[in-house]
């Protein structure tokens, strides 16, 4: 295995610190050392007996390196758009209108349920090569727009072998068959949420790392929620919710006591919710662009003062938010929710990978991955200048994939 040196780092962001005039070395695809240049050893038992067998040197110029960003919440597996949903609510229509209208999830499971299998995949492909040339290299996936056993199981197996191909990102594969009830389960929720519970196995078997459930009055319960996620946990999935119901009903705390991986977007909540997540240390994912479709912000200021992880995530779906950059999701955090660009950093390496239950990337350490970008920049706060910092190269496993 090769062994890299990243020399003339002129700031370096490890997940936790902010390095200057650092190096990092690469032993295979793990980060073998990282420190102030001025410390670099001379010999690394089991990497290298003299500094001068390094295979080689990369000159980053005085540059700015982080860890590969982590999007923590996505749903990149559909087909079609909803352009005019989306023309709508600009116009100031509600999500009741647009449901009368005929829009809604419902709509973009109609069209991928039509979309022949190359298709689909093509399409899922394009997308998530987006994120990798924008400095993301761990992708939370979810499936939820088949609504089908197969179809659902079908999603997950796209994903894994697409994860398999280059230049693609490292995908943490969620089962989201609970993202809405299909129409033919129409008026029978729980016929159809103990059948997802039957799905859920399989589910693990073929690849999904997750499951998540849509908690809202208007589709899933707290009881149903409940349900799924114990089922999920019992077949070994880590378990998410996405915990943006209006009105609320306990589906926060619920979570936090079921010992979920993350509570995801939290729009509506308080301070007994925030207390709970605090004293379970259970980590929340913030997604700016959803916010500001929704015209609400979770407290991500009061999670943070509170000790709660925070994770980011862009929320790509085709009714709300066709963002696939992290860095533009950095600046968006730094601008809407109080946050230190250092907080949105860690949001976006750490704080991600924790939020997936995920231990060897987001932090540039010996041992894990080596997933690091060098970026357009040789300071951090031009992430939330720059609306969208360009990533000039990117790493993964230690190898060039941008």
């Amino acid at each position: 295995m090769a062994v890299v040196l990243l020399s003339n780092i002129g700031r370096l962001w490890t997940g936790d610190e902010m390095l200057t005039k650092a190096a990092l070395l690469i032993d295979g695809e793990r980060v073998a050392w990282v420190g102030p240049a001025a410390e670099l050893p001379q010999r690394l038992p089991g990497v290298y007996e003299d500094l001068t067998d390094v295979d080689e040197i990369i000159n980053i110029g005085g540059g700015l390196i982080t860890p590969g960003l982590v999007d923590a919440h996505c749903h990149p597996v559909y087909a079609g758009d909803r352009y005019a949903e989306v023309n709508m609510w600009a116009k100031g229509a509600s999500q009741g209108d647009i449901f009368a209208a005929g829009g809604g999830v419902s709509t973009t499971v109609t069209i991928t349920r039509g979309t022949d299998p190359w298709t689909l995949c093509n399409a899922v492909r394009e997308r998530l090569r987006h994120w990798v040339i924008t400095g993301t290299t761990t992708v939370e996936a979810k499936t939820g727009y088949h609504l089908t056993r197969d179809g659902e199981l079908a999603d997950v197996r796209l994903l894994r072998s697409l994860e398999e191909e280059p230049g693609m990102p490292r995908l943490h594969i969620t089962f989201f068959p609970a993202h809405g009830v299909p129409p033919e389960f129409f008026g029978r929720p729980a016929e159809y949420v103990a059948t997802v519970a039957s799905w859920l196995a399989d589910a693990a078997q073929v690849g999904a790392a997750g499951v998540d459930v849509y908690c809202d009055n208007r589709q899933f319960t707290t009881d149903d929620a409940r349900m799924l996620l114990s089922v999920g946990q019992s077949v070994g999935l880590r378990t998410t919710l996405h915990a943006c119901s209006r009105p609320r009903h306990g589906a926060v705390r619920m979570a936090a006591e079921l010992g979920c991986t993350s509570v995801d977007l939290l729009h509506e909540t308080d301070d007994e919710d925030i207390l709970a997540l605090a004293a379970t240390r259970t980590p929340v994912v913030a997604c700016p662009t959803t916010s500001l479709h929704e015209r609400r912000h979770p407290p991500v200021r009061a999670l943070l003062d509170h000790g709660v992880p925070v994770g980011l995530g862009t929320d790509h779906n085709p009714g709300q938010s066709g963002a696939t950059s992290m860095p533009l999701i950095i600046s968006l955090s730094v601008a809407m929710f109080q946050m230190t660009v250092q907080e949105a950093l860690h949001a976006a390496t750490v704080g991600g990978a924790r939020a997936l239950g995920i231990a060897d990337r987001g932090m540039l350490a010996p041992g894990n991955l080596a997933d690091l970008v060098q970026w357009d920049a040789d300071h951090e706060g031009a992430f939330a200048w720059s609306m969208g910092l360009k990533a000039l190269h990117v790493w993964q496993g230690g190898h060039t994939i941008h």
